[in-house]
């Protein structure tokens, strides 16, 4: 599970990646919320403290609620019930005080991962089915242990990047538009049409795929519509 860890503090962002790397996570640090911002897309779970140097934290985590469904477990030093109440409220599925005991974050995370679908429940879609799996040449996507393969190799990807590409390939030739992809795989819907951000969500994930998978025709872009799933 890659964790990404927002907080001005570095010497206390450094010692609370250290303790997940400790216990099996991977880790990225963002001092800034400006900087949150732009990397947010690839983690799976968010440790957002609500004292940033830069952008209020509530507004932190409103932008990332409103472009995903990523678990977020914020932090309050020294900030009222209502703070809380309002990380709460701001989209946050849970926030702790700091300080705070290592035992019971490790915890936190396991409860709202648990809470939120990741892991085993990952294996099913918003509808309860179970995911299946996908061949597509040298391509291989297993729905079940959330493993692609190419040519044999595992590449490596984040719960959103798996997310996407599973919805693309099993879809062969079908066209994917932005809203649904959006509402499909971030769980967002909107009757307001697609924002500029969440549109920059997708395009950073397709170009992150595009990527690791070495080319830019796996996933082909069909101008002013969406997306659709390619031969490699």
């Amino acid at each position: 599970m890659q964790v990404l860890i927002v907080d001005g503090d570095l010497d206390a962002a450094s010692s609370l990646a250290q303790t997940l790397q400790r216990n099996g996570y991977n880790t990225t640090e963002a001092a800034t919320g400006s900087r949150a911002l732009e990397i947010y897309g690839e983690a799976d779970l968010i440790l957002l403290d609500l004292e940033l140097p830069d952008i209020d934290g509530l507004e932190v985590c409103r932008i990332i609620r409103s472009a995903c469904d990523t678990a977020v477990i914020a932090f309050a030093q020294g900030r009222s019930e209502l703070d809380r109440v309002l990380g709460l409220q701001a989209g946050a599925d849970d926030c702790l005080d700091k300080p705070y005991g290592a035992r019971e974050l490790l915890a936190r995370i396991e409860a709202v991962t648990r809470r939120v679908g990741f892991g085993d429940s990952d294996t099913k879609s918003r509808k309860g089915t179970r995911r299946r799996s996908v061949s597509l040449g040298p391509l291989r996507i297993d729905g079940v242990a959330r493993e692609v393969r190419l040519n044999g190799e595992l590449i490596e990807m984040t719960r959103k990047e798996f997310d996407l590409l599973h919805h693309l390939a099993s879809r062969p030739g079908k066209i994917a538009t932005r809203e649904e992809l959006m509402a499909e795989v971030w769980g967002v819907r909107s009757s307001h049409g697609m924002d500029a951000r969440a549109s920059r969500t997708i395009d950073t994930h397709v170009s992150a795929l595009r990527g690791k998978l070495g080319s830019t025709g796996w996933i082909v872009a069909i101008r002013g519509v969406g997306f659709r799933f390619g031969h490699g």
